[in-house]
């Protein structure tokens, strides 16, 4: 599937490759039953394929945006076992779940050895280091094998698939390729997205040039706010402005942002489509959506393509 995930199956086992981790279940073990998800950021996978009843817990529900989620914890099917500060460990053993999903937090090793010493399977998934979109969307197929959902995994990546192939291909009738410029500044720095980004191959995608194309970096890349003045002179967009919902927020951090030309000319877009208090569908059924994620952007960079298409993720700062 990726580097970074892969996996294989015979007559009696699963096996599956995550990051610098292994795994080997009989497949007699499989579906598993009762989950629990420690990184929110796992669950559109999860919704993807309408497995979310194997779910009993949870970790920071406040950050869940799911209302299908939202009603199961309200009903107190999902249980709530505390936050990435303090796990409630106790209660997780208590729950007994077949396994955890989760990201990998080097810092909580203790913890995973902990769950580990009373017989719970933990599998690590980072999505989060995947850069190709689709090979990110990939992951709902690993949810399928391991949830009993295969053929609905197949499905639901394929259409996923087609529509992002799709997409591409119309965003390229566009003659413009506008510049974007991304993120914002935290402190004294701005860390523009890698090159070779996630981020950097969705605007690529949606035919438009970003102002590190041709960085060949995956990760962040610190800049000050003259060098990033400097190479954003000539961008028309900027786009995933954290959660911001207007100018005059950006204004109130750091008030150099009115000398930029992109600011001025008001195309500025962040992932705030659709939140609800702490929570961000970006980061939850995002993270398997790519096709949407993907027509947000060709709807910002070449509105004409898509006329009656109103966004989903992203949305315009007032």
């Amino acid at each position: 599937m990726s580097q970074n995930v892969s996996y294989q199956k015979d007559k009696k086992f699963f096996s599956l490759k995550s990051g610098r981790f292994s795994y080997q279940f009989k497949n007699s073990d499989l579906p598993f039953k009762k989950v629990i998800l420690l990184n929110s950021s796992l669950l559109g996978f999860i919704e993807a394929i309408n497995s979310e009843n194997n779910i009993i817990a949870v970790s920071s529900p406040e950050y869940i945006y799911s209302q299908k989620i939202k009603n199961l914890i309200k009903s107190g099917r999902i249980q709530d076992v505390g936050n990435e500060q303090k796990f409630d460990v106790e209660k997780i053993i208590s729950l007994k779940p077949d396994v955890i999903f989760t990201n990998y937090v080097p810092s909580f090793e203790n913890t995973y050895n902990l769950l580990r010493k009373n017989s719970i399977e933990i599998i690590f998934f980072d999505e989060y280091l995947e850069q190709d979109p689709l090979e990110k969307s990939a992951y709902v197929k690993v949810f399928g094998q391991l949830l009993g959902k295969i053929s609905e995994s197949e499905k639901v990546f394929g259409e996923v698939k087609s529509n992002y192939e799709n997409l591409k291909i119309s965003a390229l009738k566009s003659i413009e390729k506008p510049q974007v410029l991304v993120n914002e500044m935290y402190g004294n720095e701005w860390f523009l997205a890698g090159g070779k980004s996630n981020l950097a191959q969705f605007i690529k995608d949606a035919n438009a040039k970003y102002i590190l194309e041709e960085n060949p970096e995956s990760k962040g890349i610190p800049l000050s706010f003259e060098e990033v003045f400097v190479k954003a002179k000539d961008a028309k967009y900027w786009v995933n402005v954290s959660d911001h919902l207007a100018k005059k927020e950006l204004l109130q951090i750091n008030r150099s942002y009115a000398k930029m030309n992109v600011f001025n000319m008001g195309n500025l877009y962040s992932v705030s489509g659709k939140t609800k208090s702490k929570s961000n569908d970006y980061f939850e059924s995002g993270v398997f959506r790519a096709d949407l994620v993907l027509k947000d952007y060709i709807k910002i960079f070449h509105p004409e393509l898509l006329p009656d298409y109103n966004l989903t993720y992203m949305k315009k700062l007032k």
